[in-house]
């Protein structure tokens, strides 16, 4: 196996939950009105540092797909998966895009930083 090469995106990024890396951009958003088995989903027009598996069909609730599950490349977990192929005409607009699970990414406002509202003694004595 070569070397993992990570793309570092600008803007407000969604990012994988489990090691951080980022995943997608908020600005790439084509849908928030997706579901998986785990809760919310995303639809993306775009995504990176992924590894995408092999092609299955698969039942949906809009019908049969040709999808791919999707990978972070750096810590291997399942974030969600590709549409490789949509069977039915009016779900032709799936394909080629991503879909990530909001169970598996976080947003990159959700913050691992702890702000303390309250003054403390020191910025009390500065007033």
């Amino acid at each position: 196996m070569g070397r993992i090469f990570v793309v570092e995106l600008e803007g407000r990024t969604y990012r994988c939950k489990f090691c951080k890396t980022h995943l997608a951009l908020v600005d790439d958003i084509v849908s928030k009105a997706f579901h998986s088995r785990r809760g919310k989903a995303y639809l993306f027009t775009n995504a990176v540092n992924l590894t995408v598996g092999p092609p299955e069909e698969r039942m949906m609730l809009s019908g049969m797909h040709t999808v791919a599950d999707i990978f972070c490349c750096c810590c291997g977990q399942i974030v969600g998966w590709k549409y490789e192929a949509a069977h039915e005409r009016s779900q032709k607009y799936k394909e080629g895009k991503f879909v990530l699970e909001r169970v598996r990414i976080i947003d990159g406002l959700d913050s691992e930083f702890y702000i303390d509202t309250n003054p403390s003694i020191s910025d009390a004595e500065d007033v």
